[in-house]
């Protein structure tokens, strides 16, 4: 976050670049920034394994989806509540994340925006059988978690249902057990 696309200001490459070396994990970096094309270089030199910028911010989407994958990382695309899903329509091919925001950036501790699940539903369409994780963020805990998946989520980004916990192993669990609810609706229908 800048302090610029979103009111915010948090983490840059040097605590990417930190959290590379505590992990093997895939460090999953979504820009919430005004110009992400200046950073790129720094954010994939740091280790990030998932670039993600905001279509709302990308004047030529398609070449910075190019220049992340030249730099090295996975390339994800985010939009915001307000951004219609056909803005990703011609970028499809070039991206290997779809972020969904299901509150508006900037802000941990939002209220899930149900009107984001038929965007979802919509989304998971237009992905068809591309390999492309399609991700929410935003009021996700396990009240929320079982629809996002049966729209079609695969990925869950939970902040404040988690940290906000005493006991963060057992938030993830049932956040997850609710998100299998969901696929197994899903897979009902």
């Amino acid at each position: 976050m800048d302090g610029h696309f979103v009111p915010n200001i948090t983490i840059g490459p040097l605590v990417v670049r930190a959290i590379r070396k505590a992990t093997t994990l895939p460090v999953d970096v979504h820009l919430m920034i005004a110009d992400p094309d200046r950073f790129l270089d720094d954010f994939a030199a740091a280790g990030a394994s998932i670039l993600t910028v905001h279509a709302e911010v990308c004047p030529h989407l398609q070449r910075t989806l190019a220049r992340i994958r030249q730099l090295g990382p996975k390339a994800g695309v985010a939009l915001n509540p307000h951004t219609p899903e056909h803005v990703v329509r011609y970028v499809l091919d070039d991206i290997d994340l779809l972020l969904a925001m299901s509150v508006n950036p900037g802000f941990g501790g939002q209220a899930f925006l149900p009107s984001v699940l038929p965007k979802l539903r919509a989304l998971r369409s237009l992905i068809a059988d591309r390999p492309i994780d399609l991700e929410v963020d935003g009021g996700v805990a396990p009240a929320t978690a079982q629809s996002v998946a049966a729209a079609g989520a695969r990925v869950l980004v939970a902040g404040s249902a988690v940290f906000g916990s005493a006991d963060y192993a057992s938030a993830i669990r049932t956040i997850r057990a609710h998100a299998q609810d969901g696929l197994v609706e899903e897979s009902a229908s």
